[in-house]
Parts: C-alpha cells; sequence; structure tokens
C-alpha cells in the first residue's frame, strides 16, 4: 500500500496474515477479493461515513431546545472528527493540507450559492459565516478525504492520463461555471464534452488484493457521483441542509444534480492529482520499456505483497 500511514500498515499487516490461506482461484477467491474491496472503500470513506453518522444523531435525538445549536454542534463535531484522523494516524499531514483547500473551495461556493437561494440552512447557531454554518465546508473536506486515501488504499494507476495542465483548466472553468450560471450561459453540458473527450481514454488500475481491477475512468467518476448523490439525500433529509423544492416537505434531490457532482469530480481529482501525480502502473512501465523483467514485473503486479507471502 503506497504512502500508508503507521495505522494503515499495521492493520494492513495483520489482513493480510488472515487472508494468507485464502485461496487464490475460484469463487472463494472472488469472494475474497470482493470483501477486501468493499472493507477499503468503507475505510476511504470513513470521514464521510462519520460525519454523515453525526448529522443522522443530530437530527435523531438532538433536542430542539438544547442550549447550544444543532448546527454548532455539527460544527464542533466535525473538527473532533478531523483531530481524530490525525491523532489516529487515519490521514498524513500532506493529505490535510489538499483536504484543507477542499474545505475552502467548497465554502467558497457554500457562501454563494446560499446568497443565490441554490439551497438554505438552519438559521441558528454562531458557528457560522453569513447563511452558511461552518460544518459545510468538512461535508467537501469528507469527499477531499476519500479521494486521496482511495488513492493510496488501492495503489491507484492510470493509462493514457491526459495531460495534468489541460485538467487544471477545464477544472478551473468548471468551479467558475458553478458561479456565473446564475447570470450567464449554463456552459455545463459544454463542459460535461470536454470531459469526455479529456478522460475517455482513460484506465483506471485499482490494487485491490491479489487482484488488480481496471476500469474506465469516466465510470469510476459516474460511481461516485452516485454515491454522494445518495449521501446528500441522506443529508438533506436529516436537515442538513434544504433545496428550494425541499422547504415545505422533503422529496429525493433532484436527479439533475447528478450532472453536478459529476463535475465537482472533476474538481476534486484535478486537486488530488497535484499532490498525488498520475502514475503509470509500475509492471506496465516495464514491459513499454523493453525491459526483460517486464513479464515477472506483470506477474508480480498479481500477486500479494512480499510481506504476506509464504517463507
Amino acid at each position: 500500500m503506497q504512502r500508508a500511514t503507521s495505522l494503515e500498515r499495521r492493520v494492513d499487516a495483520a489482513a493480510n496474515r488472515v487472508l494468507l490461506g485464502a485461496p487464490a482461484n475460484g469463487v472463494r477467491a472472488g469472494l475474497v477479493e470482493f470483501t477486501v474491496f468493499v472493507l477499503k472503500q468503507a475505510w476511504a470513506c470513513i470521514f464521510g461515513a462519520a460525519l454523515l453518522v453525526v448529522i443522522l444523531v443530530a437530527q435523531l435525538w438532538y433536542p430542539d431546545d438544547a442550549p447550544l445549536a444543532r448546527n454548532d454542534v455539527l460544527t464542533i463535531a466535525a473538527v473532533l472528527i478531523q483531530v481524530a484522523m490525525l491523532v489516529f494516524r487515519l490521514e498524513s499531514g500532506r493529505e490535510l493540507w489538499v483536504i484543507v483547500l477542499f474545505h475552502l473551495t467548497g465554502t467558497v461556493m457554500e457562501l454563494f450559492k446560499t446568497d443565490a437561494g441554490s439551497w438554505a440552512y438552519a438559521a441558528d447557531g454562531i458557528l457560522r459565516i453569513g447563511g452558511v454554518p461552518l460544518f459545510s465546508g468538512f461535508m467537501y473536506a469528507a469527499v477531499g478525504s476519500y479521494m486521496v486515501r482511495v488513492y493510496r488504499l488501492f495503489d491507484l494507476g492510470f493509462t493514457r492520463y491526459p495531460r495534468r495542465w489541460m485538467t487544471a483548466v477545464l477544472a478551473v472553468a468548471i468551479y467558475l461555471n458553478f458561479f456565473t450560471h446564475h447570470w450567464w450561459w449554463d456552459a455545463r453540458w459544454v463542459l460535461l464534452a470536454a470531459v469526455l473527450v479529456l478522460w475517455l481514454p482513460t484506465v483506471m488500475h485499482a490494487r485491490v488484493w491479489r487482484r488488480t481491477l481496471r476500469l474506465p475512468l469516466l465510470l469510476v467518476f459516474g460511481g461516485v457521483a452516485v454515491f454522494i448523490y445518495l449521501a446528500e439525500n441522506i443529508g438533506t433529509w436529516a436537515g442538513a441542509w434544504a433545496y428550494p423544492d425541499q422547504v415545505e416537505s422533503w422529496q429525493p434531490v433532484s436527479l439533475s444534480k447528478l450532472s453536478s457532482w459529476f463535475l465537482l469530480m472533476i474538481i476534486s481529482v484535478v486537486l488530488v492529482a497535484w499532490v498525488y501525480p498520475p502514475q503509470v502502473p509500475a509492471s506496465l512501465m516495464a514491459t513499454t520499456r523493453g525491459d526483460d523483467r517486464g513479464a515477472d514485473a506483470a506477474r508480480a503486479a498479481s500477486a500479494p505483497p512480499k510481506s504476506i507471502r509464504r517463507r
């Protein structure tokens, strides 16, 4: 596992000892790989999952007449979650800077969008900027946390990844369009077309345990966007914020938000890529260079790490 924290290295070593006797082929092998995949995804989502649990608990059990406003409780809880992520070595200091950047870009968007009436928060609490409670930035930080963690948990590699400067230009255009479409033409469909052009050839290589998944990167973007959309429905149901059509009574978030979350994914990926530059998988690099060891490297890429092989 690349760039793992000290805790994650210990967890990984313990998991590998448990999996050492797992079969290499057949149905049981497939179930092992699937289980590892789900557990890694859950581990990557821990920040967002913890924040979502706090939002649900606050909605279901926090008293309305409590001296501390619910939004302030959510903000304090979000800060404590972030501190715990660092104290217990669930995130590295380098990753924290990426997450802070997500937090800042998200908060700026929140300030503009709430002022424009795109959505609204309950008008209570003192830990807020204008109409935006400070916990809102942590929801964007949760996306950033997932992105940087999934990158290293799955040892992600990429083939035919577009030039980073081109992706950066597109990400800036996407971010600006979230603001400018309120008084000018909404360019989201042009931006979506540009995303397709840039990333359509890109394949993501994700190491599970023995196996490496090879998936079209655009398919992965879409899957994560759907997951965030589902989490957004839970958040609005719990009253963390509301869209205009949810003020009178809750209803599912409009499916049109899927395109917004898809485009937000592009911004997220570009931010992470500037910290962790996309790399071609090592086995493919060896093969491309004509290295005589290329075939051995390719076989090694589908085998468990050395630390768990039988001695």
